[in-house]
């Protein structure tokens, strides 16, 4: 059949809900796999816009490819965008590789686009793909290959199961012209290496290694539901959220079987490498407060519990000033409100409320986050704490500790907001005027 008439078919069997009457924005770099693919949508009657990247790495050649492109609009006679990327300079700011940094710049920017965008990945591209996670290190998910839609971020891959050369067929046949991307040829490049070096190598001594890689990723995509929808169960049972935080106790995560699995399930999707999961069992063991660290997360022994957390921001180094006629200040933790009243003994009150005397404040007061090495003292105390010694008396986790902010007034602790005043500000019998301070906690 033409693979003309095999597009239409497949288009219509796999992508139903998609008629010919809407419109698309299809992402072409000028290589064949795009370009043959603009003309398969033309000669299918389907809506779309070109868009093209130029990443601005080769040159003249990378300016060749914008106009081709754009040549290419003009004779589909349909409309066309172009976006040019520092990609050296991006790459550089966030410590990525060259191939990393065009990959976030490509989507980021087809996110933008108000309608489903249509990249060229076939069938070649999901077997290197599959072929790479799997000698990374992956789940059962890195396994299950490209998708052909994937809902959340609206991206539609129609020519995955059309194989590379195929498509450099079909180009040749009809007279599809398209340009070559020079840094195909470099196995500098992973995937490069991946396609020229490492699969025609195992081609050699399996000559079906690429049916049966792409019939094993449609095995593994259909055996996929089944094990996401046990591990769900597995993992939700072992799981407490509490905000922004996950906590699991020890013991249970100890007794889960089977443990390796569970444990990569649970956090690979917080950053954390297959290497690192031997690293997170160890961690189940080790002492109070050690940590293992994701570009994203951190892991914490705490006790009993091992907790999930982000990693601390810079908003932990922050500190506000409060002045006196301030009646209330937001800040990273929360809001503080401040109360002038008439002193008297304070009823019971809970944790994020609080009277001092007024006539002890020096204004300005500082918020700020507890330092290394604060002290206070205690209510009721007459002598002083280290608030790290305080923070032990009271069981906090390393990630409850980073969140205690303390009112200071001339140098000296006001208040560990939400857990006690100083001494030396309590409500006296000579005490005549009271400020009363009112913490609201950010909502996770």
């Amino acid at each position: 059949m033409h693979l003309q008439a095999r597009f239409n078919k497949h288009w219509a069997q796999t992508f139903p809900q998609f008629s010919k009457e809407g419109h698309f924005v299809l992402a072409v770099s000028g290589g064949a796999d795009s370009v043959v693919l603009a003309n398969l949508l033309k000669g299918a009657g389907i809506n779309f816009e070109i868009a093209h990247c130029n990443f601005k790495l080769r040159g003249a050649e990378s300016d060749r490819d914008e106009a081709f492109v754009k040549n290419l609009a003009v004779t589909l006679d349909v409309p066309f965008s172009c976006k040019h990327f520092d990609t050296e300079a991006y790459a550089t700011a966030h410590k990525i590789s060259i191939q990393e940094a065009a990959r976030d710049l490509r989507y980021a920017w087809f996110a933008t686009f108000n309608t489903v965008v249509i990249t060229a990945h076939h069938a070649n591209d999901n077997i290197e793909t599959v072929f790479m996670h799997f000698c990374r290190g992956t789940g059962i998910a890195g396994l299950t290959g490209i998708e052909p839609y994937k809902v959340n971020e609206r991206l539609l891959r129609p020519l995955l199961i059309f194989h590379k050369q195929e498509i450099i067929d079909y180009a040749k046949e009809v007279g599809i012209a398209f340009v070559e991307d020079s840094s195909n040829a470099s196995d500098k490049y992973t995937r490069n290496f991946f396609r020229h070096q490492i699969l025609p190598a195992v081609q050699e001594v399996y000559p079906q290694a690429e049916h049966n890689i792409l019939h094993t990723i449609k095995h593994l995509r259909e055996v996929s539901e089944v094990y996401k929808s046990a591990m769900q169960k597995i993992v939700s049972k072992l799981q407490f959220i509490n905000g922004n935080e996950i906590h699991i106790p020890v013991l249970m995560w100890q007794k889960a079987k089977p443990l390796d699995t569970i444990t990569f399930e649970m956090l690979y999707p917080y950053g954390f490498t297959a290497a690192q999961m031997p690293e997170a069992i160890k961690l189940l063991s080790a002492h109070n407060g050690a940590v293992l660290i994701s570009p994203t997360h951190r892991l914490i022994k705490n006790r009993n519990w091992m907790i999930l957390a982000p990693l601390a921001t810079a908003t932990n180094t922050s500190v506000v000033v409060v002045e006196q006629n301030d009646a209330s200040v937001n800040f990273p933790g929360g809001t503080l409100a401040l109360q002038n009243t008439a002193a008297q003994v304070p009823k019971a009150l809970d944790n994020n409320t609080c009277l001092v005397d007024a006539t002890a404040l020096q204004f300005p007061l500082i918020l700020r986050p507890a330092a290394t090495g604060d002290y206070f003292y205690p209510l009721g105390m007459q002598k002083k704490k280290k608030l790290s010694k305080f923070f032990i008396d009271l069981k906090l986790s390393k990630i409850a500790k980073e969140k205690v902010w303390v009112l200071v007034s001339d140098n000296r602790i006001v208040w560990v907001i939400g857990y006690r005043i100083d001494n030396r500000f309590k409500l006296t019998p000579a005490s005549t005027k009271a400020v009363k301070l009112s913490f609201l906690p950010t909502a996770l």
